[in-house]
């Protein structure tokens, strides 16, 4: 009897794997209580870091983009890169990266402990699923609540942004408005929350898959951890010039 061709395999593994996601998803009564819960925190818990991130991030927009513009053109142009970068671009992929650490770590650390005391075998065992149980209420709570954290970051980057621009660079909050307003479109708003929802589902479900990938203890628990807080950074990077490509 030959053995199945690696196509073969990687099709019968997709098909495997898909089967058992929908199975996960719905399997409401496993996962839908815990989302609540997950939200608050994976999502609440990360909007203070969010947001220490957001403030110097708009100051230092302000002072490059005066020291650009500087001779070039009118500085009320500040307004317009702050938002513009902080929207579109800063605002959602510093604040992913910044959950990825925080975010990833803490659900591959979580759940890979779990693995390796033998709690997810103790789920299988009762006859619970740990993709529906464990898996799913991360990813749903991650998917809708990075585009919160992170609209809480454009707004407090694109404060800080008016303030320094006030109080350091001379520039009136009139003409601030007016560079804030001239290129300003609806999509920059929401092409920025899609972006960090897409973030939201990669970095939840990569540290999911390494969380119950985890063996050999606490070593192998800081080595998944790792490779998770890893893995959705890059991942945040990709997506990122995906959208980019996409939607641009």
């Amino acid at each position: 009897m030959t053995s199945a061709s690696p196509f073969s395999r990687f099709v019968t593994g997709i098909g495997a794997n898909t089967r058992a996601a929908t199975r996960a998803i719905s399997d409401v009564e496993a996962w839908a209580p815990q989302v609540v819960t997950q939200m608050a925190r994976l999502g609440v818990a990360s909007i203070p870091i969010a947001l220490f991130i957001a403030v110097f991030t708009g100051v230092v927009l302000a002072l490059l983009a005066s020291y650009i513009f500087t001779g070039a053109v009118p500085l009320y142009f500040v307004g317009a890169l702050v938002g513009k970068a902080i929207m579109m671009e800063l605002g959602p992929v510093l604040t992913g990266m910044a959950l990825a650490g925080r975010v990833g770590a803490n659900i591959a650390a979580e759940i890979g402990t779990m693995k390796v005391t033998e709690q997810v075998d103790a789920l299988e065992t009762l006859a619970w699923d740990p993709r529906s149980y464990l898996v799913v209420p991360r990813v749903v709570a991650a998917t809708l609540m990075f585009p919160v954290v992170t609209a809480f970051a454009i707004g407090v980057g694109v404060v800080s942004g008016w303030i320094t621009s006030v109080n350091l660079l001379d520039l009136s909050t009139v003409e601030f408005e007016k560079g804030l307003r001239v290129f300003y479109q609806f999509k920059d708003v929401w092409f920025g929350l899609l972006k960090s929802a897409s973030f939201g589902f990669a970095v939840a479900l990569i540290g999911c898959r390494h969380g119950l990938a985890t063996h050999g203890g606490a070593e192998g628990v800081g080595r998944q951890t790792t490779r998770a807080v890893a893995e959705g950074c890059m991942a945040i990077l990709v997506l990122d010039a995906f959208w980019a490509v996409v939607l641009l």
